[in-house]
């Protein structure tokens, strides 16, 4: 079959269809017709999301494209959903390489004596996002159950910030329907999250077949909504032809969120229970570091103060509310930044991860500040996550974090060490 074409269907709306193209994609490789890209095993993503969140990739198109960048490791982690797991590992089986599963909440984490706080979550604050890693494989269809009604909480949510939206854009002849518009964008019926992103895709959507894709578009977005573009993001709208049009003026019209958003509440759970549900399932949660935003390293953040501030009281707290790791993105922050967080994980004794926020079709799988010698242990670390969901996969008991396993182990250096051999022996 026609590689483009397999390509193609790997995007397919039938998970079965995905699954057989990328077998026939495998097959061609072995028959030389296509080339078979070169595996770094010092190269890992441990945060891509899939269609069952927000995504334009499914998840064999996500585990396609990581394997094309040349990972050798790759790790879902859609918003409160898990229904995208198991086939992205029976496509990183079918590929040869190394998975991890995972998932990505928002939590009330209120912190004593420092009252309202904005920590990880650049909407709303005492609202922080948990990651939660490298899940048993018998546990994934339980806490995918756990998540069922918050995403059900948060499409009550959704339909009133369309509410919002609606009250914003109909002057100029814009409206939003959620079953109609955006529902339909999401992979709701199967178990997927909609997401803030997809209200702003369908928004796009809109303003785009109003007003035009380039120079309308642009001149609506300078007169009457006054947002002010970057040289780099206005020559993306200004081209019509432009195959990514409708993510970046998603990404214009996310950078200030206030228009339309609610604060979760419903939708949420105390941080102590998803800690508590997370490690009955012999899961690994971590805290994802954000950092402040001054100059952003990347050049698409505003400006925006987070956790710096109040680093050192959070991961204390953080520690007390039995929360084993913390998760990063070199990519993401300063040096300097990154240094005084790794300074605090060593002195807690936190298992450090990393993970680069896949969810736009500019952004690239492989993570370039990997390269730097300062963060092998990153790697080091993605191949202990990846030996410890085989491990407790087949025995609970023999997770990273298990009593019988901290007193085999009682150094983290060496744990780590110990389950990384173990994720490069599967």
């Amino acid at each position: 079959m026609n590689p483009t074409k397999l390509i193609e269907q790997m995007n397919h709306p039938d998970r079965e269809v995905r699954l057989q193209a990328l077998r026939a994609w495998k097959a061609l490789e072995k028959a030389g017709k296509v080339p078979k890209p070169a595996l770094r095993e010092n190269d890992a993503n441990n945060h891509i999301h899939t269609i069952y969140s927000f995504s334009p990739y499914s998840p064999v198109k996500a585990a396609f494209c990581a394997y094309q960048a040349g990972l050798g490791t790759m790790g879902i982690m859609d918003h409160d959903s898990l229904s995208g797991a198991r086939e992205f590992l029976n496509a990183c089986d079918i590929l040869g390489t190394a998975a991890t599963v995972g998932f990505e909440f928002r939590c009330h984490f209120r912190l004593p004596g420092l009252g309202s706080r904005r920590i990880n979550n650049p909407d709303q604050n005492d609202h922080s996002y948990v990651a939660v890693h490298g899940i048993p494989h018998q546990n994934i269809d339980s806490l995918n159950a756990f998540l069922a009604p918050y995403r059900e909480r948060r499409n009550d949510r959704n339909r009133r910030m369309v509410k919002k939206i609606n009250d914003r854009f109909e002057s100029f002849g814009i409206r939003l329907d959620f079953e109609a518009d955006v529902l339909p964008l999401s992979m709701a019926r199967e178990g997927g999250s909609v997401t803030e992103r997809h209200l702003m895709y369908a928004l796009s959507v809109k303003i785009a077949d109003r007003f035009g894709r380039g120079q309308g578009t642009v001149d609506f977005l300078d007169r009457e909504l006054k947002i002010a573009l970057s040289d780099k993001v206005r020559g993306y709208l200004l081209d019509g032809d432009n195959p990514h049009y409708l993510y970046d003026l998603l990404g214009v019209l996310k950078s200030d969120t206030s228009f339309f958003y609610l604060d979760a509440e419903e939708e949420s759970c105390e941080i102590s229970a998803l800690v508590a549900e997370a490690q009955k399932a012999g899961a690994i949660v971590a805290y994802p570091y954000l950092g402040d935003v001054g100059g952003s390293v990347t050049g698409d953040k505003r400006p925006q103060k987070f956790e710096d501030d109040i680093l050192d009281e959070l991961i204390a707290e953080v520690a007390a509310k039995g929360i084993w790791a913390v998760a990063y993105m070199p990519t993401r922050n300063t040096r300097e930044q990154l240094d005084r967080l790794r300074g605090l994980c060593r002195e807690k004794a936190f298992f450090e991860i990393s993970g680069e926020d896949i969810n736009s079709p500019r952004q690239k799988f492989e993570c370039e500040a990997l390269k730097d010698p300062a963060y092998a242990n990153l790697i080091q670390s993605t191949w202990a996550l990846i030996g410890h969901e085989k491990a407790a996969t087949l025995d609970p008991e023999d997770g990273m974090f298990t009593p019988k396993t901290e007193k085999a182990f009682p150094d983290l250096e060496e744990r780590i060490r110990h389950f990384a051999e173990i994720g490069r022996s599967c």
